[in-house]
C-alpha cells in the first residue's frame, strides 16, 4: 500500500520512539522506499540576538551541522539495516516544518511517521509542534507516535 514512507528524525530520543513502529510497518507493508529525513536550520535561524559572524564562520557552522545530521541518520540507518530494514537518508536545510512539508509534497510520500510529545494548551502554543504542522500542512497521511510515558489530556 505504501510506496514511500518519510520519517522525520531530529536526533532526539523522542524521535527515535518511532523506530519500533517503523520496523513493524516496514515488515508488514513492504514499502518501496523508506527515508529518514533530518532538517538542519541554517545558522542564520539560530542568530536572533544580532551577533555578527563572518561568512566563513557561517559556512563552517552550517557544514558542521550538516555533518552531524548525516552522521546521526547514518547511525539510525545502520541500526535499521541490522534488522534487515533498508532505508535511505536525506539532510535538508531550512525552517523545519515548511521544509519538511515542501519535501514531502515534492517526493510524493504516501505516509509520514513522526513522534510527538502530545503537548496541549499553553505549552503547545509556546513550543509549537512540527507533527501538528505536518498534519495540517500536507495531505499525506501522518502516523503520530506518542512519547513513552505520555499523560492523556486535552
Amino acid at each position: 500500500m505504501y510506496k514511500k514512507i518519510i520519517v522525520p528524525m531530529d536526533g532526539s530520543k523522542l524521535a527515535e520512539c518511532v523506530l519500533p513502529h517503523l520496523e513493524v510497518i516496514s515488515r508488514s507493508c513492504l514499502p518501496g522506499a523508506l527515508e529518514l529525513v533530518r532538517v538542519v536550520n541554517p545558522v542564520d535561524y539560530h542568530i536572533r540576538a544580532g551577533v555578527p559572524i563572518s561568512g566563513e564562520e557561517e559556512s563552517e557552522l552550517n557544514r558542521q551541522s550538516r555533518e552531524e545530521a548525516e552522521a546521526y541518520l547514518k547511525m539510525t540507518q545502520y541500526q535499521l539495516a541490522s534488522k534487515n530494514i533498508i532505508a535511505s537518508t536525506k539532510v535538508l536545510f531550512g525552517q523545519t516544518a515548511n521544509t519538511l512539508i515542501d519535501y514531502i509534497d515534492e517526493t510524493g510520500a504516501d505516509l509520514i511517521i513522526i513522534s510527538t510529545h502530545g503537548r496541549s494548551g499553553p505549552s503547545r502554543w509556546v513550543f509549537g509542534s512540527i507533527a501538528d504542522r505536518l498534519l495540517r500542512g500536507t495531505c499525506t497521511p501522518v502516523l503520530m507516535v506518542r512519547a513513552p510515558g505520555c499523560v492523556p489530556g486535552v
